[in-house]
């Protein structure tokens, strides 16, 4: 008999989906039927109970960080991968019964056999499925939930939600997900009904730490969170189309940012994490760190635009430096709503003079706070920024001597994928975000969700060591595009948050978001510069040809040929870069301080080999 609180389980799961049913009526005059044809956007799920989810998600994540983390660190410490995951293997062989109730449900009746065929093969060679010989002789795994079977009863998800303790889902899977619970062997005799929690904590404990450095990264991680469901927790596979478009090598290659992978999992929690303390807000920002045990060279790493000091991209480029000894500190980049927040002087970034001051301002603090706790263990300093931060790595060089009095100077500055004039980079960004307007429009929205699905489907599957993604040219494009416009989306959320201009006509209400998202997702990158940009800095006495000018490198030209610590790794098909920018970097840096590569995109080789050199060969002289 199922104990009673399943029961209580089971009766939640279903009043949850009454009250989603309930709700679509209710909160129908508030969304608009379809808003995302008339913004180029995906379909994501829609979300009429987001202050609640918005509550129990920041719930979950206190937990996650403050609970999960620190005891799947002892877990792990204790408990080593093999046996966890035997555990693991353990725990799917149990689990054999919902897997073959859902196959049976679902009429699939091979995949039925299949998974008995596997869980007598571990049941009894593999010791009770704590090890997995069928693998081994070529089963195959075929997996399903209840959440599958009631989509392939025609139940659709419509509704985003949020489980405590166990994260996003929809009223499809959240159903699915207590029905699963029901089936699990061990909510039935009281003498193992500890085994489920054990189980989980198995299974959190090699996720946590990828979780929780999206918690930590991510302005609005709840968002994101929802943006990823609706595509990765579909099952029916993506709908093709005839006539693909060639493929766009700049923007394809820049994808392959989404490979990145550290060579040690764990670099990322050996480093320490302190924080200073900003002049010109007076409130503190966080950095990272991983000292040398003798005294090294210390490098600053300068994110790109929406970066954070833990990015994976950020992370790629200060493993590798502390491998090849140096020590490493790690900030976060200007349009960070973590720098709009706290390190900041101004509401809203955008302004070069401002926020390369702001930047060195950042690493000054950090500079005095490492020299105080750690003496005499530094050499010279070097400044790497990428992407925007490679732009204000060289604005900062070819202002050095103009810097305020006190600041922190740098024995050597290097750019990796500098753009080099911002607004032609702004509107290239447009461009690639618009490039679906190639597709028949009547077949638009339905290519564009595609394009999602395949992304997320990518983006949880192993990574190939070979290859890009399966993507057109138009799919590359727009998944580039897409992901710059989410980053100015947080950028102008958290910009007005600090000083509402008024342009926007919805509430700012950190807990119910989705209105003024909406809205803000419809500003391009050449939009917001005309809104609100310009408007703000205006006031300031600051006019659009100033702007024209600090935003172009090529107004330093003399500045940057003529200072010996300059370095610059680039590539030549960068979509940030016109040929006449090309042309100009060569000249200005000629041969001995330039490194162009041919392929890669926008930072898409970075992870390369020959890339890796170059940031070591622009660091020579240093150590």
């Amino acid at each position: 008999m199922i104990k009673q609180k399943w029961r209580l389980v089971g009766m939640l799961a279903f009043s949850g989906a009454v009250l989603l049913n309930s709700c679509r009526s209710h909160f129908s005059s508030q969304v608009s039927e379809n808003p995302a044809r008339e913004r180029n956007l995906p379909e994501f799920l829609d979300d009429p109970l987001e202050p609640l989810n918005r509550g129990i998600s920041t719930a979950n994540a206190g937990l996650l960080l403050g609970v999960v983390r620190p005891v799947s660190r002892v877990y792990r410490g204790i408990v080593p991968m093999p046996a966890r995951r035997s555990i693991g293997s353990f725990a799917y062989n149990l689990n054999y019964p919902g897997r073959l109730i859902n196959h049976s449900l679902q009429g699939n009746w091979q995949k039925a056999g299949t998974e008995t065929t596997r869980f007598l093969s571990n049941s009894t060679v593999g010791v009770a499925g704590l090890f997995d010989p069928a693998s081994r002789w070529n089963i195959p795994k075929a997996d399903t939930k209840f959440a599958d079977t009631f989509v392939k009863w025609g139940w659709k998800p419509k509704h985003y939600v949020v489980l405590p303790i166990f994260g996003p889902s929809d009223e499809t899977h959240a159903t699915g997900f207590m029905a699963d619970k029901l089936t699990e062997p061990w909510n039935y005799v009281d003498e193992v009904s500890g085994l489920g929690g054990g189980i989980t904590l198995n299974r959190l404990s090699d996720q946590v730490e990828r979780l929780a450095q999206f918690i930590e990264t991510e302005p609005d991680a709840y968002m994101k969170s929802k943006y990823l469901w609706t595509y990765a927790s579909k099952t029916s596979p993506p709908p093709s189309f005839s006539d693909p478009s060639a493929p766009h090598p700049p923007t394809l290659e820049t994808l392959d940012t989404a490979k990145f992978r550290l060579d040690d999992p764990k670099f990322l929690s050996r480093s320490d994490v302190r924080a200073v303390q900003i002049p010109a807000t007076g409130k503190k920002i966080r950095y990272n760190y991983w000292l040398q045990k003798e005294t090294a060279p210390l490098v600053f790493i300068a994110p790109g635009l929406g970066s954070h000091r833990i990015s994976n991209n950020t992370l790629l480029i200060a493993e590798y430096l502390f491998q090849q000894g140096f020590s490493v500190v790690t900030t976060v980049g200007i349009f960070h709503p973590e720098f709009i927040e706290n390190a900041s002087s101004v509401a809203m970034p955008a302004y070069p003079a401002t926020d390369s001051a702001d930047m060195l301002s950042y690493f000054t603090e950090v500079n005095k706070d490492l020299e105080n706790k750690y003496p005499e263990r530094f050499g010279k300093r070097a400044l790497i920024g990428f992407s925007l931060g490679g732009f204000q790595a060289l604005y900062l060089a070819a202002n050095e001597k103009t810097s305020k009095k006190g600041s922190m100077p740098f024995d050597r500055y290097i750019a990796i994928n500098p753009p080099v004039d911002l607004r032609y980079g702004d509107k290239e960004l447009d461009r690639l975000f618009f490039a679906t307007k190639a597709w028949p429009e009547a077949e638009r929205q339905e290519r564009i969700n595609g394009t999602l699905q395949k992304a997320a489907m990518l983006a949880f599957a192993p990574p190939k060591a070979e290859g890009s993604p399966n993507f057109d040219g138009i799919e590359s494009k727009y998944l580039v595009g897409l992901t710059f416009r989410l980053i100015l989306c947080d950028s102008i959320y958290v910009s007005q948050r600090k000083e509402n201009q008024g342009v926007l006509k919805s509430s700012t209400n950190p807990w119910r978001r989705n209105p003024i998202y909406e809205e803000i997702l419809s500003y391009s990158f050449h939009e917001y510069f005309e809104n609100f940009a310009l408007p703000y800095y205006q006031k300031q006495g600051i006019s659009p040809k100033d702007f024209a000018r600090e935003t172009n490198l090529k107004t330093y030209e003399r500045a940057l040929k003529r200072s010996d610590k300059v370095r610059v790794i680039g590539n030549e098909n960068d979509f940030l870069l016109q040929e006449s920018d090309v042309a100009w970097l060569r000249r200005t840096f000629g041969t001995s301080r330039l490194s162009l590569f041919p392929r890669g995109g926008h930072i898409g080789n970075m992870s390369s080999p020959p890339v890796k050199q170059a940031m070591l060969n622009a660091l020579n002289g240093l150590q």
